[in-house]
């Protein structure tokens, strides 16, 4: 009997890549793991922080620095009690106000209480000013410690004003490094399991977007920590859905092609080869044409949305290397076992659904694509209803929190916006021209800031002037009130007047993301427009591509208008709702269309245009289809979130997503490109070519 040979250093090679690589992703995943919860260390919500230094409100934050209160946050207390504060109550608030001016955080001493109206007021207010360096969640929550001690039973008191807003909003996004990394990750793995009906195939691929998540946390956070982007908690909370769902679409798409070559035959270091070869094409069109659709979010004036873009970007990016490299070297490492206890290759090419439609679309191609037009264009004519157009601060949360709460009281017994006074920087030679121009409808009062002794401050030949507002600080009428003022003090000869504060900041974020929205979706477009050129090699099927995924946005939009406000009855939504929600669904509805159209693009060199749809259409159904499900099911578990915008744009694309995928992807485009036939290739050589089988 002969001796056996020594492996072959070929195969011996084959063999030691994929585990290297993994054991290399295995390293990584160790080393970048734990940035993924420390992205809130360098994550700021900070609204004022986010608009461009053209912004009037930005430009008196800086001249502002001149009078060193620039970084001062109001956190308001307001205390309440039906029927009338009694003694008991006035000695608390006493009390409460010299254990607050004792706090290591006040910029100044807590402006003393202060009593509403009547003869047996029912309400009081103080205010105390957090100061730079100090964290103004940890001083509110310090703020409300300190009032929690001695107070009156039936006494209500709340914390409210700038400083509580951010620090409730920082709380509602606490759960975005744990609550919504496990739902988003119970999500898909639930999925994956009715997929594969495998135990082991789920968890390579969970790991595979656990590793993507992980790089992607570190590079973000490098980037973050050097100031070279803006993060914030929406940016965050994105990234970590964003990377779930993008990196098990691409496995989605990789394991069907290597379970389809290992039911052809081939063993599992080839069907890796070649499953990675089909696939790579369109994988990286799909991960190039969403990194481009986000990085159009660099043209946006807001840093935070700026931000997105590049933070996006990097998830996307980590989600493809991972995909690409990780998941090809653990299916080689485990070939036919992952997909245990199935057998590979026993599976259909096609299942009876899929055969189903192709049918259907066959049959009728011209009936099928102008209903689902017609009926995209009825759902998007709902789109007017949208009422996007900004909400207010305290609309912001979905659920009872107490700056919210604070605010209403305020409202209620307070000129609303006592705590949050729009501020006019002028000359100080027309301080007497601008206090008169500020008695416009709206401003309770209008007063210079003085020092101690009653005396005006000027700085740099400035002086600072503070307009209290009658209504809250964050409403539409406080806004109105803030253009009125502006249009009143710009009047004013040689007065070189600014109006800041913060509804001019909330003013001026409405104005940059409605203008974000008109200049940045054009942009969009004509990125994915020319990438489908790129990739299909033709004119004509990218611009009914293009069409296709906009008339899906606005039947989106359409029908979110329809459920936000007769279903969900939420206040309303802000610009930056659209604007998100077209950067993604058109960059993501593009992905299936690209996934469909390149197997369709390679079918129909062979059996031309009209069998090369029906084949592309029934050979990716079923994994595009589950790829849809699960960016749908990932997105939303952002709606764990309490957040009114990320509630919204977790149905937005979610339902956008199922539509494109159920609806444009399935029907409308092979219906379509059935009908056109081989001129949907037009100018390239398939629009000319003779088929091996008649067209």
């Amino acid at each position: 009997m002969a001796p056996e040979r020594p492996p072959r250093p070929v195969t011996r090679l084959r063999r030691l890549i994929p585990a290297l690589l993994a054991l290399a992703w295995l390293a990584l995943g160790a080393f970048a793991g734990p940035y993924a919860g420390k992205l809130s260390e360098v994550a700021s919500n900070d609204g004022s922080a986010f608009l461009p230094s053209s912004a009037e409100s930005t430009e008196v934050n800086e001249l502002r620095a001149a009078f060193d209160e620039t970084d001062a946050v109001p956190a308001i207390i307001v205390a309440e009690r039906d029927g009338g504060l009694d003694a008991a109550d006035l000695d608390y608030l006493e009390s409460a106000s010299a254990a607050l001016a004792a706090l290591p955080f006040n910029a100044g001493p807590p402006i003393p209480p202060q009593l509403s109206d009547g003869a047996d007021p029912e309400a009081a207010q103080m205010i105390v000013l957090i100061g730079a360096g100090a964290e103004a969640s940890d001083a509110v929550e310090e703020i409300r410690s300190v009032l929690e001690d001695g107070r009156p039973d039936g006494l209500d008191v709340l914390v409210t004003g700038q400083a509580a807003f951010g620090a409730d909003l920082g709380a509602a996004f606490g759960g975005v490094d744990g609550l919504l990394l496990l739902v988003a990750a119970a999500v898909v793995a639930v999925i994956l399991a009715l997929v594969y009906r495998s135990p082991l195939l789920p968890v390579l691929v969970l790991l595979s977007c656990g590793f993507a998540l992980a790089a992607a946390s570190a590079a973000v956070y490098v980037l973050a920590d050097a100031g070279v982007i803006d993060l914030n908690g929406q940016s965050q909370g994105i990234l970590s859905i964003l990377v779930f769902g993008a990196a098990t679409d691409y496995a989605l798409l990789l394991v069907a092609r290597f379970r389809e070559e290992l039911g052809a035959g081939a063993d599992r270091f080839g069907a890796v080869r070649r499953a990675l070869r089909a696939t790579i094409e369109p994988i990286a069109a799909s991960a190039g044409t969403v990194v481009l659709g986000v990085l159009c979010l660099l043209f946006s004036q807001l840093e935070s949305n700026r931000g997105l873009g590049p933070v996006a970007a990097i998830g996307i990016g980590a989600s493809f290397l991972a995909a690409t490299t990780f998941l090809p070297a653990v299916l080689a490492l485990f070939g036919r076992a992952a997909f245990w206890p199935r057998r590979t290759g026993a599976e259909r090419a096609g299942s009876r659904l899929w055969s189903g439609v192709a049918a259907l679309v066959r049959r009728r191609p011209r009936a099928v694509w102008l209903t689902t037009a017609a009926g995209l264009v009825i759902a998007a004519a709902f789109m007017t209803q949208l009422k996007a157009d900004g909400t207010t601060q305290t609309e912001v949360f979905l659920t009872d929190v107490d700056s919210v709460a604070g605010q209403e009281v305020l409202a209620e017994h307070f000129d609303a916006g006592s705590g949050a006074p729009a501020v006019i920087v002028a000359d100080a030679g027309s301080l007497d021209a601008v206090l008169a121009a500020a008695e416009v409808d709206g401003v309770a009062e209008a007063s210079a800031k003085t020092d101690a002794s009653g005396r005006v401050v000027e700085a740099d030949g400035l002086v600072e002037v503070e307009a209290v507002l009658e209504d809250a600080p964050d409403s539409d009428a406080a806004m109105a009130t803030v253009e009125r003022l502006r249009e009143a003090v710009h009047a004013v000869d040689g007065a070189n007047a600014l109006v800041g504060g913060p509804t001019a900041i909330q003013l001026d974020t409405l104005t940059v993301s409605e203008r974000d929205r008109t200049v940045i979706i054009p942009i969009v477009l004509a990125v994915i427009l020319l990438v489908l050129m790129l990739l299909l090699r033709s004119i004509l099927a990218p611009l009914l591509l293009t069409a296709t995924v906009v008339l899906s946005f606005g039947a989106t939009m359409g029908v979110s208008a329809l459920v936000f406000n007769h279903l969900f009855g939420f206040p309303g939504a802000d610009p930056t709702v659209v604007l998100f929600g077209f950067v993604f669904l058109v960059a993501l509805g593009i992905d299936y269309n690209i996934f469909l159209m390149t197997r369709v693009r390679e079918e129909s060199a062979r059996l031309g245009t009209r069998a090369g749809t029906l084949r592309g259409l029934v050979a990716t159904g079923g994994v595009i289809t589950s790829a849809g499900v699960v960016l749908a099911a990932t997105f939303s578990a952002l709606a764990v979130l309490p957040i009114l915008f990320l509630a919204q744009i977790a149905f937005v694309v979610a339902f956008g997503v199922l539509l494109d995928t159920v609806i444009v992807r399935s029907l409308l485009v092979p219906a379509l490109t059935f009908d056109i036939g081989k001129a949907v290739w037009w100018p390239s050589r398939l629009s000319r070519v003779r088929p091996l089988s008649r067209e």
